[in-house]
């Protein structure tokens, strides 16, 4: 993989999945990997479950992902609208996921190499969320031979360099530019912006070049979306890319 699109945390955004493909597909990249999180969200998961499973995407599962899949009766109400919309091979297909990849020298996973719930680049403390220095990332990472680490949870692009030359790329969110959680204390995420989320990254001699993307696209069908089925959260976050 010289060229790859790195892609997280689309949450049943069929609308910005779409731009996000088109824009890869007219780059010529053919090689894409996804650190999870995909259907979960009031949108259309069906409608993102048709794109991605015609598509050979190397894939980590994401906590959401995990919740779908976890047979609990008292789902959340965006939880059961999601799993209500899905087909017995869609959750087949999420039940077949692994925690984390190693493909060459890239090690991908959704939040941390240890949890899907933690945020791998950001700490959260009282205060509210704040970014890691590289080398306690590096000490966090638990795999010395990776050149090139993905992570993804936290829906913020960021990347680093650590200084024995590793890349670390969260790509941010194709799907969810923003939101708030109280675990394990109150605070935001948010992109700035409602843009669509990818990162390129290409291998070079010197390492691994990185390009972020942010990809316009219909969002307001998608805030819709999610208005209709009953989160007006969501809908702020995906019109604006904020969650103030």
């Amino acid at each position: 993989m010289e060229t790859v699109a790195v892609i997280s945390d689309i949450h049943g955004n069929r609308w910005a999945l779409e731009a996000v493909l088109a824009d890869i597909d007219r780059q010529g990249i053919t090689s894409i990997l996804n650190l999870g999180d995909v259907f979960y969200g009031p949108l259309d998961p069906a409608g993102t479950a048709g794109l991605l499973l015609q598509r050979d995407i190397p894939t980590v599962r994401g906590n959401e992902d995990r919740d779908l899949l976890s047979g609990e009766p008292d789902l959340s109400p965006t939880a059961a609208y999601t799993k209500s919309r899905l087909r017995d091979e869609h959750l087949g297909w999420l039940a077949s996921l692994p925690l984390q990849l190693r493909i060459g020298p890239i090690l991908m996973f959704h939040g941390s190499p240890s949890s899907d719930t933690d945020y791998f680049l950001w700490r959260v403390t009282e205060e509210g969320a704040s970014p890691r220095l590289p080398e306690p990332v590096r000490d966090w990472s638990g795999d010395d031979s990776a050149s090139l680490i993905l992570c993804g949870h936290d829906h913020v692009p960021r990347h680093l360099t650590l200084r024995d030359g590793t890349a670390v790329v969260d790509p941010g969110s194709v799907g969810l530019p923003a939101y708030r959680d109280d675990a394990p204390f109150p605070h935001v995420m948010q992109a700035g912006t409602p843009h669509a989320r990818y990162t390129i990254v290409r291998k070079s001699g010197s390492g691994w070049e990185i390009s972020p993307r942010a990809v316009l696209y219909d969002q307001e069908a998608a805030a819709a979306a999610a208005e209709r089925n009953g989160r007006r959260d969501w809908a702020g976050w995906i019109r604006t890319g904020t969650a103030i």
